[in-house]
């Protein structure tokens, strides 16, 4: 069953906090302003709570299972402004290795509701830091919406959005942290993205500098037809909008699912080819 009420959507693009402490203070002044604006959902930036280039001692230093003092932090913080928050942190690995970049989406009770780790690793420092998730993204039902997680670098392959769409989501979260060399991904790929699949696509970044990178804003809420709803620019920004769930429904009267081949699709799953 499609999603049957509106949800309105809160996109924060903000720049990488220097301590935890700092970036938890921060993210309860966002989330009082957010549902100030009448926000049901506050979705931040990839690694919100610690940085993202913060160097394999820090990280590993900073890495908590998915209930630790973090996401206990960040419960109260929804409960406090009465709205669902969906943050990134390290979590650790449950075999010792590096942690994985993940993402994890905490109800307006401050309970917990669904959690995934980034699958599609980019660059030296990403792989250096964190290991690669091992599941496929999954669905999952939240107030009449359903609802998929992907990471940054994720949305760039059309296979994981693709497969959300198979399972029937209305809504894919993409908490990111893109630097500004990459403006194809908000301006082209997540609005394509959006439009194949037939689903809202919320794309939120960082923004300002830190030590290693410069991350490009332009945060992005596309609809189900890849219309561009809303887009940041550069700096610091809250902008929230009302995820109409007609749209929904009036793109998935001609969904893409019904003329695929998959028979003929077999290459994309082969290993690659080695000359």
């Amino acid at each position: 069953m499609r999603s049957s009420s509106a949800l309105n959507l809160a996109l924060w693009q903000c720049p990488y906090a220097g301590s935890v402490a700092e970036a938890l203070s921060r993210l309860d002044r966002a989330a009082g302003q957010a549902r100030g604006q009448g926000a049901d959902l506050l979705v931040c930036p990839e690694m919100s709570l610690t940085g993202y280039a913060i160097g394999t001692d820090a990280i590993r230093a900073l890495t908590e299972p998915p209930d630790g003092a973090m996401a206990q932090a960040v419960g109260d913080v929804a409960r406090r402004h009465g709205l669902a928050i969906v943050y990134g942190y390290p979590e650790q690995h449950p075999d010792g290795h590096r942690p994985f970049n993940a993402v994890q989406m905490v109800d307006a009770d401050g309970a917990p509701v669904a959690r995934y780790a980034k699958t599609h690793l980019f660059g030296a420092m990403d792989r250096a830091q964190f290991s690669p998730g091992a599941e496929a993204p999954r669905v999952f039902p939240w107030r009449g919406w359903r609802v998929g997680l992907l990471i940054c670098y994720d949305v760039e392959f059309p296979e994981t959005v693709r497969v959300l769409g198979l399972l029937g989501a209305d809504l894919v979260l993409v908490p990111t942290a893109n630097m500004r060399a990459f403006d194809e991904v908000p301006r082209v790929l997540v609005p394509a993205r959006a439009c194949e699949n037939r689903l809202w696509v919320a794309y939120a970044n960082a923004c300002g500098r830190d030590a290693a990178f410069e991350y490009g804003g332009l945060s992005t809420l596309a609809d189900p037809g890849g219309i561009i709803r809303v887009q940041s620019g550069r700096e610091e920004d809250l902008p929230v909008f009302t995820l109409n769930p007609p749209a929904v429904r009036n793109a998935m009267e001609q969904p893409p699912w019904s003329h695929r081949r998959p028979e003929l699709y077999r290459l994309l799953t082969a290993p690659p080819r080695t000359k």
